[in-house]
């Protein structure tokens, strides 16, 4: 047993980070499975919800039940801000020894987190699933996602491990250390992969959602999907240095084909259909290359204005609300101070 494995604790503080987003039906039952599934694993087991802008009643059904269980705290954003944030946000604030982001829809299995703490006592910082099936995907689905990781292996430097969400099992010092990572546009596979520290995988058969409908419609896994892309690679913008490239050459070749034509047989015409052919391809090329260079500095823009990933608009536990300034980075968040009586 090496020295690592001696100074982990058998039961150590345990947070659990979960975003939501119109989920008043899956509270309850998500967490009736942590209790039944998780009972004893932890010294101190803590509930950190991020309510992302919910229009439903998921902040009362929240509130009501953290009234009679000291383990669930509730950050509570002014605003929708997206998944990521809200992710961001839990890191932020959470307390335990190793953390756990998990979605509240049952799709990651709260039994697997033991399985997780197994892993960790013998030396690993990070512990994820990884889904060996998905059975509420469509086929569509597996196929873009699976040639989506294919992809952004080829074009990032950050290998991201195929079929493996934010379902993960995180030390304290990897979290320490992705609170440190603060740009704008998140996608947060990515930097959980960045970080590096020592990683293994955990298989899992993924269930399908148990209550309600999933948020990510097509289009919105496309931008999420393009984030990825822009935040971890340059390939796109360096292709077409190389496409620039191939394509003066070959004009060139052309222009010395057509010198060559005139000297020797005289003046040459250029057909008509073929004129508007090339002029048509490259002025197109030429608007893709500018909507590829526009994706960078459009986020590159939003870089510049240092504008706060969340805002926190109130902070719950029990019975009390707190507005905490304190507990992170004003660089990366605001919180919203108390405009009510309570």
């Amino acid at each position: 047993m090496n020295q690592l494995n001696r100074t982990r604790p058998m039961r150590p503080r345990l947070t659990l980070i979960v975003p939501v987003y119109n989920e008043e039906d899956a509270i309850e039952p998500f967490l009736s499975s942590v209790s039944e599934k998780l009972g004893g694993v932890a010294s101190d087991l803590e509930i950190l919800f991020v309510n992302d802008g919910s229009t439903d009643s998921t902040i009362v059904v929240l509130r009501e039940i953290s009234k009679r269980d000291d383990r669930i705290r509730i950050i509570d954003f002014a605003r929708n801000f997206g998944k990521e944030a809200a992710l961001t946000a839990g890191l932020d604030f959470a307390s335990g020894d190793v953390v756990v982001p998990i979605d509240v829809d049952l799709q990651d299995p709260p039994e697997l987190i033991p399985t997780f703490l197994d892993k960790w006592r013998e030396g690993y910082d990070v512990v994820y699933g990884v889904r060996r099936s998905r059975a509420g995907d469509s086929r569509a689905k597996r196929i873009t996602a699976g040639a989506f990781y294919r992809a952004f292996s080829k074009l990032s430097k950050t290998d991201i491990p195929q079929n493996v969400g934010d379902f993960r099992l995180m030390d304290k010092r990897v979290v320490v250390a992705l609170r440190s990572l603060r740009e704008r546009n998140r996608f947060m596979k990515g930097l959980f992969a960045w970080t590096g520290f020592r990683s293994i995988g955990v298989p899992y058969e993924r269930p399908s959602r148990k209550v309600g409908v999933t948020k990510w419609g097509w289009w919105k896994l496309w931008n999420f999907a393009l984030d990825g892309f822009v935040s971890f690679s340059t390939v796109p913008l360096r292709i077409w240095s190389y496409i620039g490239g191939c394509v003066a050459s070959l004009a060139f070749l052309y222009a010395t084909i057509i010198i060559i034509r005139v000297l020797l047989y005289g003046i040459d015409v250029p057909g008509y259909a073929s004129l508007l052919t090339v002029v048509l391809f490259l002025g197109g090329m030429q608007l893709l290359s500018i909507g590829i260079i526009g994706e960078y500095i459009a986020r590159l823009f939003e870089e510049t204005k240092q504008r706060p990933i969340y805002i926190v608009g109130d902070v719950y536990q029990g019975n009390s609300i707190a507005t905490r300034y304190d507990r992170v980075d004003r660089r990366a968040s605001v919180s919203l101070p108390e405009s009510r009586g309570h």
